[in-house]
């Protein structure tokens, strides 16, 4: 199954960067202002949505599925319910952290709705890549010099965290104390994080 990739409307830097991370057979997704970035991307659009509100309805051949303003669902998360019901499994978010504040922690909740559907899902910005940690481990190579992870969704409990500056064994982090920021994996290791019991959010960090 091809992999679904949701494009928002928060700026990208960095258009080379997220390239490096797109496939040829990717299945995109533009949501209102994401359309912006089409051009930076260099990727047709499989399917457009949006109530357009803060970009005028294309002129395209591709599928368009146009929203209500009032509605409750944001553009980001309707596509992402649509792509479910497509099929997809695999997914691939950018151009949804900056700008506005409310619509970047709405994106990244969005993680958290993907992840308890078992679906997986990688949100990328210029410097950063994230990730739901839960029912599987994950790894940082050591290409990326940091990495933080964070409780969003409540304590996480019996985190191992190996190969890295600051191992933990057994650990619990919490949403009131932020210690699992900016952590390193150790020189030419790839750390590795899981966690026993909740979630936490991985943050790869490829730039200081």
């Amino acid at each position: 199954m091809k992999r679904c990739v949701i494009v928002g409307g928060a700026p990208i830097g960095n258009y080379e960067r997220i390239l490096s991370l797109l496939s040829p057979d990717d299945f995109m997704i533009y949501c209102d202002s994401g359309l912006n970035h089409e051009k930076g991307l260099r990727r047709a659009p499989g399917l457009v949505v949006g109530d357009f509100d803060s970009h005028e309805r294309p002129e395209s051949s591709a599928e368009i599925i146009a929203l209500p303003r009032e509605k409750d669902d944001t553009d980001t998360f309707f596509a992402a319910k649509e792509a479910i019901r497509r099929g997809f499994d695999d997914f691939l978010l950018v151009g949804v952290l900056g700008g506005r504040f409310d619509h970047s922690l709405g994106n990244l909740s969005l993680l958290l709705y993907l992840d308890s559907r078992g679906k997986r899902a990688l949100l990328a910005d210029d410097f950063s890549e994230m990730e739901i940690v839960s029912r599987k481990p994950a790894e940082i190579p050591s290409a990326y010099p940091y990495f933080s992870l964070l409780a969003v969704d409540g304590e996480a409990r019996d985190v191992v965290v190996e190969d890295a500056f600051y191992p933990l064994s057994g650990a619990a982090i919490t949403p009131d104390f932020a210690y699992g920021v900016s952590n390193e994996p150790l020189p030419g290791k790839t750390a590795r994080v899981s966690v026993g019991e909740g979630r936490l959010l991985l943050v790869r960090v490829r730039e200081g």
